[in-house]
């Protein structure tokens, strides 16, 4: 099936967060991408190069779109198209809070950038981090461009929107960890198997609100201690060097 004016019209409009809610759907691209995604989320449909189409025709895909690379790029929100792009159903996931008490999660205050978002998802999927749960502000885990940085991990790990404050209330004991200039150094606190990480927005770290409910407060060293250094990191390179830091002590147990 060739691939329509109004078809590219659909694919160019689900750029936008309003068009995607509205649709309930996605957009991801590549072969890597595409496949790891097509056991785990309905397709709506594909649009694939010739080549692509010959590799997989074991699909169980209704509506394949078959374009030229040319064509391809008419649609793609890649600077290089690859070869292929699927339209999938956004999930209904199932809000479970209790999954904090007997697992390790992750909360992220209000992250903006789709690229750290899509970098953390990836990051969770690598930990065995399976729930992140996000503020209202955080940015659409839908957005193209934290779909590809997630690199396959949104289809192993679920997120909810919630409103943090709340969420976090509602814990009672459950450890609540975050980091902060002056909290305890990561390396030398013993770290709990379950509870809920909370990482903070790219610009203003953890809001005052969420702070005050937090009640295991860590800091991330800078070597060496005395050294003049970055004033802080990346949120996505924070998650990374917290979750490998909460994975060593659980592996020593």
């Amino acid at each position: 099936m060739a691939l329509s004016k109004n078809r590219i019209k659909y694919i160019r409009s689900l750029e936008l967060k309003k068009n995607r809610k509205a649709e309930k759907v996605f957009l991801a691209e590549g072969p890597k991408l595409v496949g790891d995604l097509l056991g785990h989320f309905n397709c709506r449909f594909l649009v694939a190069t010739a080549e692509w189409i010959s590799a997989h025709r074991e699909l169980p895909i209704e509506e394949v779109n078959e374009v030229s690379e040319e064509e391809l790029s008419r649609v793609s929100f890649l600077k290089t198209p690859q070869q292929v792009l699927g339209v999938f159903e956004q999930p209904d996931e199932i809000f479970d809070v209790s999954v904090i008490n007997h697992s390790l999660c992750l909360a992220l205050d209000d992250v903006q950038d789709p690229g750290n978002l899509g970098t953390i998802i990836r990051l969770a999927d690598w930990f065995g981090i399976e729930h992140i749960f996000c503020s209202l502000n955080t940015v659409d885990v839908y957005n193209p461009k934290t779909i590809q940085a997630t690199m396959g991990g949104i289809a192993r790990v679920k997120l909810y929107y919630t409103s943090l404050p709340g969420l976090i209330s509602s814990l009672k004991d459950t450890p609540v960890y975050g980091t902060f200039l002056d909290g305890e150094n990561i390396y030398s606190q013993p770290l709990s198997a379950h509870g809920l990480i909370v990482m903070g927005n790219e610009g203003n770290g953890i809001s005052k609100e969420i702070k005050r409910l937090i009640n295991r407060k860590l800091y991330i060293p800078n070597y060496p201690s005395n050294r003049e250094t970055s004033e802080s990191l990346n949120v996505a390179i924070a998650t990374a060097v917290v979750c490998a830091e909460f994975r060593r002590q659980a592996a020593s147990l």
